[in-house]
């Protein structure tokens, strides 16, 4: 028998923007379980969902931080979810709106029943923020699975990335071994991605 040369923990054949939400009543149903993904505005969260998923552009990025206000949902292979969640930390954004999106994110994490983990995305370029911590900490003390991921690492020599990332996990409280380095542009860490992101959903 041939092997296969495919070696991917999770392949994806199809993947479709569903809807946009706000409030809980206008989520999708609660059917198919769902990795939800966050991370500071302007951190690549989009590029990463895209490069996750092998699609240009199914998630918009734009130049413009702040820009998504809204929770996106993503069906994929028919079988579970991916949530786009606004990004935070964007000071240019009006204070009314940037008030409401805190309320928005925390509903939908502590009360959606089917969420299965957490991508935090963090820009490997800079230490952690307060709003990175405070995301961070409030995972871990609600006991919602989170995976850490450095992102942008392409945009730095290979001789920095370690101790950066030393310093990074340090901050969070978390050992080296247990986040992701990650670059959308040459893929590093996808595969390492979609393997946790396999497990936390319980799909193979």
């Amino acid at each position: 028998m041939t092997e296969s040369l495919n070696t991917e923990p999770l392949v994806i054949k199809s993947a479709e923007f569903i809807t946009s939400a706000v409030r809980p009543e206008q989520y999708p149903g609660q059917d198919l379980p769902e990795m939800a993904f966050a991370g500071r505005s302007n951190v690549g969260k989009s590029s990463l969902i895209n490069c996750l998923l092998q699609r240009r552009k199914l998630v918009r990025t734009s130049r413009t931080p702040g820009r998504t206000q809204l929770i996106n949902f993503f069906v994929i292979n028919g079988s579970f979810r991916f949530v786009d969640l606004p990004g935070y930390g964007y000071a240019k954004v009006a204070q009314k709106v940037r008030a409401s999106w805190g309320p928005m994110i925390e509903t939908y994490l502590e009360n959606r029943k089917n969420l299965k983990g957490v991508v935090q995305i963090l820009d490997l370029r800079h230490p952690p923020t307060a709003d990175d911590l405070g995301l961070w900490g409030w995972l871990s003390l609600r006991k919602i699975p989170a995976i850490a991921v450095l992102t942008k690492a392409d945009k730095l020599p290979r001789g920095k990335w370690d101790g950066l990332l030393k310093s990074a996990t340090q901050s969070l409280g978390i050992q080296p071994k247990d986040a992701i380095l990650f670059s959308a542009e040459s893929q590093l860490g996808r595969t390492e991605l979609l393997e946790k992101t396999a497990a936390m959903l319980e799909i193979s």
